[in-house]
């Protein structure tokens, strides 16, 4: 990974997760990793814990960053997050998985929040 794409990376995740905040969604935690994965950020809003991947994109060459999001990718996340679960210790608590793409449109930033993007 370039440095150039660990700052798109880091930009997209900040965007996300001051959006997240905006709309009500308390950060619980932010770059959680186990073995060889990571999920970008854990949320919570009405007592739901939420599951976020970022995908950022400065260009629409590769197209949409929502759609990176591989079903390897969603396993990986799932595997992840279900380590999160039994380390803390949460148990009969509702979970989600969504993922937030934002994208560089000229100058601006375009935030795109799917909410349950997948399922396990």
């Amino acid at each position: 990974m370039t440095k150039a794409t660990k700052q798109t990376g880091n930009s997209g995740e900040e965007l996300a997760a001051t959006f997240l905040s905006k709309n009500g969604y308390k950060i619980i935690e932010r770059n959680y990793r186990w073995a060889r994965g990571e999920i970008d950020i854990i949320a919570e809003k009405e007592s739901m814990l939420i599951f976020v991947e970022v995908k950022t994109a400065r260009s629409k060459n590769f197209g949409a960053p929502e759609t990176w999001v591989t079903q390897r990718k969603q396993q990986q996340v799932g595997m992840v997050a279900s380590r999160y679960l039994q380390e803390k210790e949460i148990v009969d608590t509702d979970c989600r998985f969504d993922v937030i793409a934002v994208s560089a449109i000229g100058k601006e930033w375009e935030i795109k929040h799917i909410e349950n993007a997948f399922w396990l």
